[in-house]
């Protein structure tokens, strides 16, 4: 009964090395500066609505190097459509817009005309 219960416990550490190593693969592709930049987009993404654009330009003010910046606005979960969504809801909780001045602020924080025109949609404009 000991040798199993032994067994079941080496056992059980190699499935869960297993799964450490297999899950952490991914990461050990990527370059410190790229985990960085990444990690460093999830943060703003997580407090502050961005357009691509924007948070290219917040990392570049951060002092990341350009490839990392890119590879990690390519790789950040995130819908663009949805932060410009935000965006435009938190400057209308704040202030008051006309429709064409919210899109020319939008505009101005480098959103598309696709995510732009979902934003004004879906805030009632």
């Amino acid at each position: 009964m000991k040798n199993t219960k032994i067994l079941a416990g080496i056992l059980i550490l190699c499935v869960v090395l297993i799964c450490i190593i297999a899950c952490g693969s991914s990461d050990t592709s990527m370059t410190i500066g790229q985990r960085n930049a990444l990690d460093k987009a999830e943060d703003y993404l997580r407090y502050s609505a961005f357009s691509r654009e924007g948070l290219i330009s917040q990392l570049e003010f951060e002092g990341f190097e350009e490839n990392d910046i890119i590879f990690a606005v390519d790789n950040v979960k995130v819908d663009w459509n949805e932060q410009c969504y935000k965006k435009a809801k938190s400057y209308l909780q704040y202030s008051s817009f006309s429709r064409q001045g919210l899109i020319d602020q939008l505009e101005f924080e480098g959103f598309t005309d696709e995510q732009i025109t979902y934003a004004i949609n879906k805030v009632g404009y």
